[in-house]
């Protein structure tokens, strides 16, 4: 039989060699539910036509879409958001299309009767013009986006660029996604900032323009309050330091990737203020301006023993009997309940639950949600009505005759508490702060105690509808075995003046029109504290967070290595990580274990917060059990078929060798049944008898890809694998899944 050499080869054209390839399944990781926007269409408003909708396409976005004929963009009729006012209609134009062997798709919205670009998003077919390296600068970045806001806005000037500080877990970045430059601005009028009226813009590393968020759309009849008339910033900084005051409470810090809760004690300051109004000077408590604070209410227990549980056991049916009664719409024409799923699980607290999964179908669409009751007990932990909503949807909502006071809505919420968590009771106290109404009724907050003080983000939260229906519940509870000693701590006193030499304010517009219904911004004294935190720790004395704040680790910027510049991307896409900056040696071998780690965390994300931790029962390694650090790098690698199940340990810590990532690399590309007829390839290398036989195809294939390649005819396959050479193969690699439509694969 004659050996065939290979030369330069398509991927696609391998693929036919690999049609015994495993099929590869979804990963067993947690994804949010993305639910569209319920839109709520308006009768016989379709008054703008097509045509007309097109032109201003082509108005805003001169030359960009001239590829698309009239006939692929789709009208939707007019429609409106739920907490839009009546008079706003909203018209979308979406289209979708094969250009190129390419699906593109994008949507436009617009709203008004001057159809004002309100949204918009693009998936274009030249996404790969936009992988690493990019082909503009963020700087460049911003002039495109600065130069299309002036499009849209009458006076761009009074919008300015903002750094928002969003406090959430990243996951990494794959080099198989576009690079995006995000762009907020925030809006002012005569120099004062205007809340919920923020601009979003994302430019692609291509340089092409792919979404834009408008602020909340409003009828232009809201009013502005005049600054002239707002008070001094000194008067209102001595008013609020007159009456400042902090409260010693409980806090717990929940590391959602860790599932560890570590609990503060911390002094937290006005607790009930919103800010003051800075033309009266009244304070803002919710959603009221009110002439005097609240005075603080003594805590006052829901009762003052435990109270037994309804069941001794809670069965599945139970909970199915639980959800029938719960989400009854017998009496609501056109609705059709379905419950979808029951079954017993760990939620994200560690808590043993039953969650019941349903869906409310009307004709051919359908809306849904799950809750989630204590194994143990059968108290609800969590629920959300869904009733009223599709009322309003289905234009069926009727206002009830008489709304409910805030004192009937209160004895509603304890009589729901006992009927449905009685066991829970005795852990919470009366509210301290009373709800305000809104468009939905009453959310009754019992604030957790323990050892006298309020925990401050644990609670029991009762929605009451206007009628009186209950429309949530939520059980908010960590697992706690180690709380703080109050022995120790600092004085309140010690805390209040670090809390005022710290204290300052700014002034904003504020409006919250979907609960008061007022079409006016109110100018309104904010405050704020250190740059970084908002609490002082009881026990040290020092500035601390109300939130886990992971601060970044240091990351190193390489300089002066041929791969500086792969090397500082992946660092700063969290693909490569780096323990110890000091000791951070690109040029020094990697081991196994962190060489998976960036190849996977380079083709697919990876989110370090919990999941369920039963989908993590089994492993394949039995070296890597589910709470080791690399459990879910090679889990998924093993289901993606790039490390194969048949040894009993997976060699982590030793060295990888040039022909072992050649391997990995051929698998990762869905190649492994053509590398694996080794004797069809001829390797030219001249240390081709180096090569093991069973890695020659293998070798071959990375080799002709461009994934891997030689230095003075040699493939170095014994060679171990330095981190500067594995971040620059890992680009081609990434180009050539994307390249080559494979991206599903992961």
């Amino acid at each position: 039989m004659k050996k065939k050499s290979i030369g330069a080869v398509s991927l696609s054209a391998l693929l036919s060699l690999s049609l015994l390839a495993p099929s590869v399944g979804a990963t067993s990781l947690y994804e949010p539910n993305h639910e569209e926007k319920v839109k709520i269409q308006v009768a016989s408003v379709n008054v703008v036509s097509k045509t007309e909708l097109i032109k201003r396409v082509k108005v805003l976005f001169p030359g960009k879409f001239d590829f698309l004929s009239n006939n692929d963009y789709h009208l939707h009729s007019g429609h409106r958001f739920p907490e839009d006012n009546e008079d706003i209609i909203r018209y979308s134009l979406s289209f979708s299309k094969e250009v190129g062997g390419k699906y593109i798709h994008g949507n436009f919205e617009f709203v008004g009767e001057e159809l004002e670009l309100n949204g918009f998003y693009y998936r274009p077919a030249n996404e790969a013009d936009a992988l690493f390296p990019a082909k503009v600068s963020k700087d460049d970045a911003q002039k495109i986006a600065d130069e299309f806001l002036k499009k849209l806005t009458k006076s761009s000037s009074n919008y300015k660029l903002t750094t928002n500080h969003y406090h959430y877990y990243r996951p990494n970045q794959t080099l198989t996604e576009p690079i995006r430059y995000d762009f907020s601005y925030e809006k002012f009028k005569d120099g004062v900032p205007i809340s919920s009226q923020n601009v979003h813009i994302t430019i692609l590393g291509n340089g092409e323009l792919i979404q834009f968020n408008g602020p909340y759309y409003q009828t232009h009849n809201f009013t502005y309050e005049d600054v002239k008339n707002a008070k001094s910033k000194e008067t209102i900084l001595k008013q609020i330091k007159d009456n400042f005051t902090v409260d010693l409470q409980y806090f717990i810090d929940f590391d959602y990737r860790t599932q560890e809760a570590n609990v503060q004690l911390a002094y937290i300051p006005l607790q009930t203020v919103t800010g003051v109004h800075a033309t009266s000077g009244k304070w803002m408590v919710h959603n009221s301006f009110i002439e005097t604070l609240p005075a603080k209410k003594e805590l006052k227990m829901l009762v003052d023993q435990p109270l037994k549980s309804k069941y001794t056991s809670f069965s599945l049916n139970d909970a199915k009997a639980l959800a029938e009664k719960l989400l009854n719409v017998d009496d609501i024409e056109g609705v059709k309940l379905n419950i979808d799923a029951i079954d017993e699980r760990t939620n994200h607290l560690g808590k043993e639950v039953i969650s019941v999964n349903y869906m409310y179908h009307t004709g051919n669409s359908g809306t849904g949600t799950n809750f989630e009751v204590d194994k143990n007990t059968g108290a609800i932990l969590q629920y959300h009505d869904l009733k009223e909503q599709l009322l309003r949807d289905l234009g069926k909502s009727k206002k009830p005759v008489k709304e409910l006071s805030y004192d009937e809505a209160l004895k509603l919420a304890v009589d729901y508490a006992k009927e449905y968590a009685p066991s829970y009771l005795h852990l919470f106290a009366y509210p301290t702060i009373e709800a305000s109404s809104n468009q939905n009724g009453f959310t009754i907050s019992f604030p957790r105690i323990h050892d006298g003080l309020v925990v401050a983000n644990e609670g029991l939260n009762v929605g009451i509808s206007h009628d009186g229906a209950l429309n949530s519940f939520n059980v908010n509870l960590f697992e706690i075995d180690k709380w703080p000693s109050k022995e120790k701590i600092i004085s309140e006193d010690t805390a209040l003046k670090e809390y005022l030499k710290h204290l300052d304010i700014e002034l904003r517009y504020l409006n919250n029109y979907w609960d008061t219904k007022s079409k006016e911004y109110n100018l309104v004294y904010t405050t704020k504290y250190h740059e970084d935190y908002q609490l002082i720790d009881a026990l040290t004395g020092k500035w601390t967070s109300n939130y886990r704040n992971q601060e970044e680790a240091e990351k190193p910027v390489v300089t002066n290595h041929w791969a500086a510049e792969e090397l500082n991307f992946m660092i700063n896409a969290g693909i490569i990580k780096v323990k110890d900056v000091e000791t951070f040696n690109p040029n020094a071998s990697t081991t196994k274990g962190e060489a998976l780690e960036v190849i996977m965390k380079s083709l697919t994300r990876f989110y370090d917060y919990y999941y369920d931790r039963g989908e993590q029962s089994s492993h394949t390694f039995e070296n890597i059990q589910p709470d080791h650090e690399l459990y879910q790098i090679v889990e998924r690698a093993v289901n993606l078929g790039v490390l194969d199940n048949e040894k009993k340990q997976f060699a982590y810590d030793e060295p990888l060798t040039r022909q072992e990532l050649a391997v990995w690399y051929v698998r990762a590309l869905g190649l492994e049944e053509a590398a694996k007829h080794g004797n069809i390839y001829k390797v030219n290398f001249a240390d081709a008898g180096k090569v093991s036989d069973e890695n020659k195809g293998y070798v071959a294939l990375a080799n002709a890809l461009g994934v891997l390649t030689t230095s003075n005819n040699r493939f170095n396959p014994e060679q171990e694998v330095t981190l500067g050479q594995l971040a620059v193969s890992n680009f081609r690699l990434a180009r050539l899944v994307y390249n080559d439509n494979r991206l599903n694969r992961y």
